[in-house]
């Protein structure tokens, strides 16, 4: 826990606003951090419904450098990580990252909270940790005689989940609702979640013992899976150089808003993919399914998440309009982590990246794709 996390008192807590401003709760034993954000700029107007009004595409270009000039403050020579954490925030998706210790998985997830002016919980995951340390419980309250519902740290808009694989089955599960549907439901009570909403869930694969792997059910929930990497020998120059004093995350402030960020993703639902991109995705899905090196293919969830990805990405590059190039480039992070390898690939040494390639690299596109893809 660094300078700028603290608890909150989990009595005080409260529901309000289906979530967006829902106070969140902190338990000591559970390892609970709720971090703080200080007011950003409303640079997007409401229009009158508690909505955000249009943004320009300018204005997304503007916003989105923002914050991956934020996230390169302070995680040295991943551009390509950070621009894909950006991606699956417009997506609406949620994010796995996963890898060796010490490589900056949390460090990335807690910079893309604290670049953004929206309400963020941090989670540990331990082998103790309960469901209900995670969505919240209801409380019965002697004065009203009535159960009241005491938010848990899943009730904010980022939700960091550290070492999730520590956690058991169990306590994993608790997050397949919020995930899925953007709810929690207790007691037969369901409680929104507070949009934009967004998991991002760090584990370490190599490390084994004490741990309980993702089912596939919820490793499906997570758009995409980052593996980090080491940096380059320059990058970890400059990191010695200038991250030896002080917490990079010391001086980071918010530089979007909520509503931006709902604006943002807003824009990016509306980005159009033609039917060939359409149905280049579903024999990419389809492909994968009748490969005879995977035990199990891409599901629907995991074709309609790489339509999303595809639409934010192409956002990101400046188009209002999907290629198949966009789909190509996100399929090894959205669909790697959900493909599982019959044993024999696995024995010659196969993994699900270089059958994803190797699919891409036979699969046709559709003819005309590439210029039916900008046609309206």
């Amino acid at each position: 826990m660094d300078s700028h996390d603290h608890a909150i008192d989990p009595g005080r807590a409260g529901v309000s606003g289906g979530g967006r401003n829902v106070a969140k709760t902190a338990n000591t034993r559970a390892g609970f951090t709720s971090l703080t954000q200080s007011p950003g700029n409303q640079a997007v107007a409401s229009n009158g419904q508690g909505k955000p009004a249009g943004m320009t595409t300018d204005h997304f270009h503007q916003a989105s450098n923002r914050i991956l000039d934020v996230i390169g403050t302070v995680i040295d020579g991943k551009e390509e990580a950070a621009r894909l954490s950006l991606t699956v925030l417009l997506a609406q998706g949620h994010l796995l990252l996963e890898d060796v210790p010490g490589v900056g998985k949390t460090m990335l997830a807690k910079t893309l909270a604290r670049a953004i002016d929206c309400s963020v919980s941090r989670i540990q995951f331990t082998p103790d940790l309960l469901p209900s340390d995670v969505t919240g419980v209801s409380v019965f309250n002697q004065s009203s005689q009535q159960f009241e519902f005491r938010p848990g740290p899943v009730f904010a808009n980022i939700v960091i989940g550290d070492e999730i694989n520590r956690a058991s089955a169990k306590t994993q599960s608790s997050l397949l609702e919020c995930m899925e549907e953007h709810q929690v439901t207790v007691d037969g009570n369901s409680y929104p979640l507070g949009e934009p909403f967004m998991v991002v869930a760090t584990q370490n694969p190599i490390e084994m013992e004490g741990t309980y792997p993702l089912p596939e059910a919820q490793r499906d929930r997570f758009m995409a899976r980052i593996s980090m990497g080491y940096p380059d020998t320059e990058a970890e120059i400059e990191m010695l150089e200038t991250h030896q004093s002080i917490s990079p995350l010391t001086n980071i402030r918010p530089v979007v808003s909520g509503d931006e960020v709902a604006a943002m993703i807003n824009l990016v639902r509306d980005v159009y993919v033609a039917p060939p991109v359409k149905g280049y995705i579903v024999s990419l899905g389809r492909a994968t399914r009748e490969h005879a090196q995977l035990r199990l293919g891409a599901s629907p969830r995991a074709l309609l998440q790489l339509l999303r990805a595809a639409k934010a990405a192409a956002a990101l590059a400046g188009r209002d309009f999907v290629l198949p190039d966009d789909v190509s480039a996100a399929a090894p992070a959205v669909l790697a982590h959900r493909l599982i390898l019959d044993r024999k690939a696995s024995s010659a040494g196969e993994s699900p990246s270089s059958v994803i390639a190797s699919i891409l690299a036979k699969l046709p596109v559709a003819p005309g794709g590439q210029r039916a893809a900008a046609r309206r």
